[in-house]
């Protein structure tokens, strides 16, 4: 100690250092291989919970496409084998399914019968693949190895199917391939540290799906597991990839192959993760000897203002006081020096501080998006039901009553028919042309497509409507009355604004009629609504009763008695409106009746027109009706 008391500053500073870093450098080794262990764990428990959420979506999604292949293989055109019903029936699912490269139906001899890419039909006449044969004798589903698809000519992994006949026998045998190039979309969008890779193998280490270079990787073995089964490779463990980057694997088993998912996160990560406990511990460390110099400094008056300030300083950031530290004189470099390292520390400190609160805020907007999208996909799923329904029906209607329209007609011209004969035939006609009407709006409601979008002025809209309606309202005593106050056009298809008109002007005579009123009025508005055009029918009619106004646009609604409605014109005008990124709605009015409206988007003169795609695309509100988005097309 005497000899310590007899040196410089620097040298006793240097001394009582190097006595301090000692151990301060084998708690450092240590915590530095603890946190490297640590976080290793963290990354390979990563790895297998995220290839264990993955497995259970992807098995979900093979579980939706058996009960997608269940319905199939039940429709009357795939019992059958019709290629020209199943052609057309496989390209709207395959729309639908983008994981899905082609939808093929073949014989019990492989002989091809249906496929969703009927172009290219005369590539393959018969099916090759072994599945045929295999699913047709057994009578059961099956997966197939890697192959090449017969119709596509890509690699693919085929769901084969039995397709039986009314009587229970296998007729014919039928095969989704899976799009195993876009499954690259699917598995890149899993939210992993860079240089992550998710693939899937087959029972055999074969590649058939990879987020990273698809391509280059589909079929190629992965020699460490290739003789092991998928069941038994071990949930987590550290192996160089295909690509040669050392990786943590975490496994899922896929049971509808047996496949395997693998998820695979750099080692790199770890020590990535690791380095900014690393750069805390040397800012422990730091701050550390700092403390100890200062004591060793306090013995020295002079250097007692510049420990104050230093001291000060820490008490602050202690409290919470993330602000720039005040720079203060100091008595030497080397407290220069430390003075530097500390407001150097502060500042990383209040960023670092600073992006954590920017994090918080961007994941709590992300949670609100997934919400939202969440609510989308459900209103999507419904509707699409609801398209398929009406669409089936209106198809399988059609035919036969076309046949008693055209036997009715027939029978009207013939001679010998006494009067009681022809008046029924008139029956029959009235009565199947209101049937015919019926269909034909439930396929408006499932197509909702009349022709292409064109600048509308919404006066000739009027002027079309009033013409058409003039005289049966003169007859009824309804008065009809325009309000025209713009004179700006919007980008829409006239015949289906007019249509959204005219349904509205009917159901206002209607509800006078309803009401018994002696003398009625309507009221046609057009007016500027902001950036929009809207057009408002009011009456005095009876109104609508609050019960029945959340069902308003809502398909097979309807008020009226039995034979006068069939409840789809307000659900057609919805979806109408809506395609062209519009509001419709109701509401009551001064006359105690009802008023309906529409908003469509303005178009400026000279500007371009919108296309009809973006038209249809453009986002919906979450408050309007459930089943009255523009997707149920997509089912039909």
């Amino acid at each position: 100690m005497r000899i310590l008391e007899t040196q410089p500053i620097r040298r006793q500073i240097v001394a009582i250092t190097c006595a301090l870093l000692v151990p301060f450098a084998i708690a450092a080794a240590w915590a530095s291989g603890r946190t490297r262990s640590e976080r290793a764990s963290e990354v390979r428990e990563q790895a297998g919970s995220v290839a264990v959420t993955t497995g259970a979506h992807f098995n979900q999604y093979l579980t939706g496409l058996d009960s997608m292949a269940s319905a199939l293989v039940r429709h009357p055109a795939v019992m059958g084998l019709d290629g020209v019903q199943t052609d057309r029936l496989f390209a709207e699912v395959l729309r639908g399914q983008p994981l899905i490269l082609n939808i093929v139906l073949t014989d019990t001899n492989a002989a091809l019968k249906g496929t969703a890419m009927p172009e290219r039909r005369d590539m393959s006449a018969t099916v090759t693949a072994p599945y045929v044969g295999e699913v047709a004798a057994s009578g059961k589903p099956l997966v197939s190895e890697l192959l090449t698809g017969a119709v596509t000519g890509k690699p693919t992994v085929v769901l084969a199917y039995p397709v039986r006949n009314a009587q229970d026998a296998v007729v014919g045998v039928l095969a989704l391939g899976l799009n195993l190039a876009r499954l690259q979309t699917l598995f890149s969008g899993i939210p992993l540290p860079d240089g992550s890779v998710v693939t899937l193998t087959d029972a055999k280490g074969r590649v058939l799906a990879r987020s990273r270079d698809a391509e280059r990787y589909i079929g190629r073995l992965t020699d460490p597991r290739a003789t092991m089964a998928p069941g038994d490779v071990p949930r987590t463990r550290v192996l160089t990839g295909v690509d040669g980057i050392e990786r943590f694997w975490g496994t899922a088993v896929v049971e509808r192959g047996p496949w395997l998912l693998s998820v695979g996160i750099p080692t790199s990560v770890a020590a990535a993760r690791a380095a900014p406990l690393y750069r805390r511990n040397v800012a422990i460390a730091l701050t550390a000897i700092g403390a100890v110099l200062l004591l060793a400094l306090a013995l020295s008056a002079l250097m007692t203002r510049s420990v104050n300030g230093v001291r000060e300083a820490v008490r602050r950031i202690a409290d919470g006081d993330l602000s720039p530290p005040v720079r203060s004189p100091v008595s030497n470099r080397e407290l220069a020096g430390l003075q530097d390292a500390f407001i150097k520390m502060a500042a990383n400190l209040r960023e670092t501080h600073q992006a954590l609160d920017r994090q918080v805020e961007q994941e709590r907007k992300m949670r609100e998006v997934l919400q939202s999208l969440q609510r989308q996909v459900v209103r999507q799923e419904r509707l699409a039901a609801v398209g398929v329904l009406v669409s089936g029906v209106a198809h399988e209607l059609n035919n036969p009553l076309q046949a008693i329209l055209g036997t009715a007609e027939l029978l009207e011209r013939h001679r010998a028919l006494s009067p009681e004969a022809i008046e029924e035939v008139g029956f029959i006609k009235t009565q199947g042309g209101r049937a015919r009407e019926i269909i034909r709006n439930l396929s408006r409601f499932s197509s909702q497509q009349s022709g292409p979008a064109a600048v509308v002025d919404l006066r000739d809209v009027i002027a079309e409507v009033v013409q058409l309606r003039r005289r049966d309202l003169d007859a009824s005593s309804v008065v009809l009355d325009v309000e025209l106050s713009t004179t700006r056009k919007v980008y829409a298809n006239f015949t289906e604004v007019e249509q959204v008109t005219l349904n509205f002007v009917i159901n206002a005579q209607q509800s006078i009629e309803a009401a018994a009123r002696p003398k009625g009025r309507i009221l046609i508005r057009v007016y500027d609504a902001g950036k929009k055009v809207r057009l408002e029918v009011q009456d005095d009619g009876a109104g609508v009763a609050p019960e029945d106004e959340p069902k308003l646009f809502q398909p097979f609604f309807t008020t009226k008695p039995v034979g006068q409605g069939t409840g789809l014109g307000l659900s057609v005008s919805y979806g109408i409106i809506e395609s062209y990124g519009g509001a419709i709605g109701y509401s009551g009015n001064q006359w105690g009746g009802a008023t309906f409206f529409f908003e469509l988007p303005v178009t400026e003169p000279g500007a371009r027109p919108p296309s009809s795609s973006s038209l249809k695309a453009s986002p919906k509100s979450d408050d309007g009706p459930p089943l009255l988005q523009r997707s149920v097309s997509s089912g039909v």
